[in-house]
């Protein structure tokens, strides 16, 4: 969940990028980040950023690509629809919650992965798919999202992000099907390599409010909810393609709670990417 920034805000509209960089470039706690500023070619001012802190970037394995740094992130918001979501939940196994005994978040592989081991990782590629206003910033290999704006899905707040020690948990990056809620349905079963591509799946990641992604902890369609009615289709459906590509089951109380809510919304398709 953790993602890095240079200070936070939340702002009612997008800030200009110029604002965003001198922001960003007067805080000289920042890591290590440095944003410059300098005409383009049409005489626009433009930015950048270099020298940011090591260490951003976490080993590990998983599915991921990079709009700057390779190919496009997977689970791009750009990606098709697929069937209908009350079809793929209807596909859904439905079984009790399993124990959470012996369950620890390193057994998902501990932190972000870098399959592609181009230097970034996939909290920096999510950020990257789902900012907008984006400030560039290095850090070793990676050009990391030094600050930009988020509309968060959950809320429709509009959020600043900016790199930094104590700013980046503003933004964060949500596992739409919980990693706890996965150990319980099915997770527990599976290879150390599998539970790490899952940590890792676009599809399964979203750019959101960090108090949001903090107060919903573990918890499935039953229990939790993002306060913008007007996103709760696109979620549900976003968690039953999660759980029908991984195989995990649904509770009986989550599947009905996400009946419940595809009945307001029958057209709803799962997101294919």
């Amino acid at each position: 969940m953790s993602v890095l920034g240079c200070g936070t805000a939340r702002v009612d509209r997008v800030a200009p990028v110029l604002l965003v960089a001198l922001s960003c470039a007067g805080l000289m706690a920042c890591q290590g980040i440095t944003v410059t500023t300098a005409p383009g070619a049409s005489g626009a001012v433009t930015t950048s950023a270099v020298a940011a802190a090591p260490g951003t970037a976490a080993p590990g394995t998983a599915t991921k690509g990079s709009a700057t740094n390779g190919s496009a992130a997977k689970g791009s918001a750009a990606k098709g629809a697929g069937a209908p979501a009350t079809a793929v939940l209807a596909g859904l196994a439905v079984k009790g919650r399993a124990p959470m005994t012996g369950y620890q978040r390193t057994l998902f592989g501990g932190g972000w992965a870098d399959e592609d081991h181009d230097g970034c990782s996939t909290r920096e590629e999510i950020l990257r798919r789902d900012l907008t206003a984006i400030v560039d910033g290095r850090s070793g290999r990676c050009r990391v999202v030094a600050a930009g704006e988020l509309t968060d899905p959950y809320s429709g707040h509009r959020i600043g992000f900016r790199r930094g020690a104590t700013s980046s948990e503003a933004v964060q990056i949500d596992h739409v099907v919980a990693v706890g809620d996965a150990w319980q349905t099915g997770a527990q079963q599976w290879s150390a390599q599998r539970r790490i591509a899952f940590y890792n799946d676009p599809l399964e990641l979203l750019a959101v409010e960090g108090d949001l992604n903090q107060s919903k902890g573990d918890g499935d369609a039953a229990t939790w909810l993002p306060p913008s009615k007007a996103y709760r289709c696109s979620y549900v459906a976003r968690q039953v393609a999660v759980k029908a590509r991984w195989g995990l089951w649904v509770t009986p109380a989550e599947k009905a709670a996400v009946a419940r809510i595809l009945a307001g919304c029958p057209d709803q398709r799962v997101p294919t990417g």
